[in-house]
């Protein structure tokens, strides 16, 4: 088989062995029916299974309760930081907004096309090298929603629990963690995430609400931007992404076959550990780039002593099969996204390279 490198590209980003080499034996044709999931109709029966499965078994990971819908729509999270506000905020017609990185304040600024955000809390003047405290949060017991991004794909923190919002609905954008642990459900109002970092290809977006909500998607808003069009189409009011849900389900069977999501966070858990604990362990020559309690178990960000080591670190790594090490050209430094598919001999091979790199440089 093809030598495979380490890939620890932030998104889209490195899916499971298993998962690709299933997709490929059934590219051709799938499971005998003589033409590819990219060839055959949403409608059909063998593709309706193909979703009903890939919602069942999300359902099981996440032990979502019968009050929540699960969507598969289009458009990114991008889309999704349009259509929470349009379809959450009234009638109040203002949120709280905890900005935490460039995509949290994204988000703010499309929700500010449609009503009043109050942005709770910003860690912006630490150049969002942190999660802010509970105490920081000024919250309005009024709002519609309390939106938050629960970890930070350019600058490598993470939420390690929820904010405390009382009775005001949490909205998360979840898309460069989801599925890294189990979570409780009934916390959220509404969870919403890009596939491409640890479900899937990129492609489609999964959105997870409470019913209830519902009430307030109103009818006259642009029928694609309406939640309630979509839960009523079962995802299907338009084609969806057939291929990428397939692939999205081999993904849940591969976490199913693996024990579950407990097992997924301790796996997780120790990977992170492993690469944080060679930085720390470096005498400065590495440097972690955010507060220690707020590290991200997905994106592991440092630096080196200058940028001209960091240029020469990416290009080494390179020549022995590491792809993606690059920081995001906005923060620059190095980046390692350790998704729930990368493999832990892959971070222990990154740390044996992290030390001869040292020692030579």
């Amino acid at each position: 088989m093809e030598k495979r490198i380490y890939n620890v590209s932030a998104g889209p980003a490195i899916l499971p062995e298993e998962v690709l080499l299933e997709a490929q034996k059934d590219l051709f044709s799938y499971k005998g029916s003589g033409m590819s999931v990219m060839e055959m109709s949403h409608r059909g029966k063998i593709f309706d299974g193909i979703i009903n499965a890939a919602k069942a078994d999300m359902k099981t990971l996440l032990g979502i309760p019968d009050n929540y819908s699960i969507l598969f729509l289009q458009g990114g999270a991008t889309l999704q930081f349009s259509m929470v506000p349009l379809n959450l905020m009234p009638p109040n017609n203002k949120a709280d907004y905890i900005s935490t990185g460039s995509w949290a304040k994204k988000a703010a600024k499309e929700a500010k096309r449609v009503g009043k955000v109050n942005i709770a809390a910003t860690t912006e003047a630490d150049n969002f090298s942190r999660i802010p405290k509970q105490s920081e949060l000024k919250l309005d017991a009024d709002a519609s929603y309390v939106h938050y991004t629960s970890n930070n794909t350019i600058y490598g923190t993470e939420w390690h629990s929820e904010p405390e919002v009382g009775n005001v609905p949490l909205v998360c954008d979840a898309s460069s963690d989801f599925m890294h642990k189990k979570l409780d459900i009934t916390k959220y109002a509404l969870i919403y995430a890009g596939a491409q970092k640890n479900l899937g290809p990129s492609g489609v977006t999964c959105v997870i609400l409470r019913n209830d909500l519902l009430e307030r998607s109103s009818d006259e808003l642009h029928t694609y931007m309406n939640y309630k069009i979509h839960v009523d189409n079962d995802s299907m009011y338009n084609t969806p992404t057939t291929y990428t849900i397939y692939i999205m389900g081999l993904v849940f069977k591969w976490l199913l076959g693996m024990g579950g999501l407990d097992v997924m966070y301790k796996k997780n858990v120790e990977k992170a550990g492993i690469l944080y604990s060679a930085i720390d362990g470096s005498d400065g020559y590495y440097r972690g780039t955010t507060a220690v309690e707020d590290r991200s178990l997905m994106n592991v960000t440092y630096r080196l002593p200058n940028e001209e080591l960091e240029k020469k670190f990416i290009e080494e790594a390179k020549k022995v099969g590491f792809e993606g090490l690059k920081g995001h050209r906005s923060v620059g430094g190095i980046r390692a996204s350790i998704y729930n598919a990368f493999p832990q001999h892959g971070v222990e091979a990154l740390v044996d390279f992290m030390s001869h790199f040292k020692k030579n440089n």
